[in-house]
């Protein structure tokens, strides 16, 4: 299903058009795909469209307008699009905040610290829970299923990027960078080497019993 959200009244916008940027996009992706097949390119649609939204409004989301634009311009019925937005907590059906939190609880997480994680979020952030946008419109916090990142966890996903190995403390350091207007580097806020042990990697070495 999709991403949860605050449930305050949004406006839909009046209309809604594929710029060039997206177009380019969007050809590309449909040229995959043989000739009346072409709704299979209803995901990577729906998500330039929610890209396109996130840059012309600071807002990255579907409104229900753009899932039109999307079921045109694959000859799709509007309401095969409307299913496959409303099932992956990759689309926003509302708006969100400047920066998506995404943090994910599942075991993984969950035992190398996401508690810490989703409370750095709800202080630094000023979000009182999971489907909050802060007051000053720079955070929504959602929560997430596995992120496919659990070697390195506990993972919090802001829009598209990883950072791992989080605790309280960087989380904090994190969001306050955010803040600033600075996009710190993705990945191990440690400094891990992919999926190396804590301190670097152990094999191959060319040392000796």
């Amino acid at each position: 299903m999709s991403a949860p959200h605050d449930h305050h009244e949004h406006v839909e916008p009046a209309s809604f058009a594929f710029d060039a940027d997206s177009e380019a996009q969007i050809a590309k992706i449909v040229a995959r795909y043989p000739e009346g097949r072409q709704a299979s390119a209803v995901i990577p649609a729906l998500y330039i469209a929610q890209k396109q939204m996130g840059r012309l409004t600071g807002s990255a989301w579907v409104p229900r307008i753009a899932m039109d634009a999307v079921a045109a311009r694959l000859g799709m019925a509007p309401i095969r699009v409307y299913e496959v937005a409303t099932f992956y907590f990759m689309f926003n059906t509302k708006p969100i905040g400047k920066f998506h939190l995404q943090v994910c609880g599942t075991t993984p997480c969950w035992l190398r610290g996401s508690d810490d994680v989703l409370r750095a979020c709800k202080d630094a952030g000023h979000l009182k829970g999971y489907g909050d946008t802060s007051p000053d419109g720079l955070f929504t916090m959602t929560e997430v299923e596995c992120l496919g990142g659990c070697v390195n966890a506990p993972i919090l996903q802001v829009d598209d990027d990883y950072y791992e190995d989080m605790d309280y403390e960087s989380t904090v350091k994190l969001l306050e960078a955010l803040k600033r207007g600075e996009r710190p580097k993705p990945g191990s806020v440690i400094g891990r080497q992919t999926s190396a042990p804590e301190g670097g990697p152990m094999v191959l070495t060319g040392s000796e019993e």
